[in-house]
């Protein structure tokens, strides 16, 4: 039943003394992404059309691309701490390692094409 002290445990201070770090991680995320993606529904709701002219005109804007690339950001890196907890808790072994490293892999992977993306449409390419 020990892992530590009792004063360590109530701290949240386990063995591995990050639960802490991760919940708080997991909670600012959540908030930069509920503010983020409520931006980003009145953003479109205040488009004048919704034609693939329209949103690359749009997303041109720096106003537009820069919130748009932390709302990938954001969600990613929420997305990626989400599903860390989930392998923690039901892989163990390699299996753990294995599933944590395609996790990274998924995560940069997609997150930098949407990123990728956004910046070129932000710096001109054509329409």
């Amino acid at each position: 039943m020990g892992s530590g002290t009792s004063i360590g445990r109530v701290r949240g201070l386990g063995s591995a003394k990050e639960g802490a770090h991760h919940w708080w991680r997991q909670r600012v995320t959540a908030g930069s992404n509920l503010f983020l993606t409520l931006w980003f529904v009145f953003a479109i709701l205040r488009m004048p059309g919704y034609d693939y002219g329209s949103v690359h005109s749009w997303l041109q804007n720096s106003w537009a691309a820069v919130p748009m690339i932390l709302l990938i950001v954001s969600v990613f890196y929420h997305f990626r701490l989400g599903l860390q907890v989930v392998i923690e808790d039901y892989q163990h072994g390699e299996k753990r390692v294995a599933y944590m490293l395609l996790l990274n892999f998924f995560t940069v992977a997609t997150a930098a094409t949407a990123i990728f993306a956004i910046l070129k449409v932000a710096f001109g390419a054509a329409a």
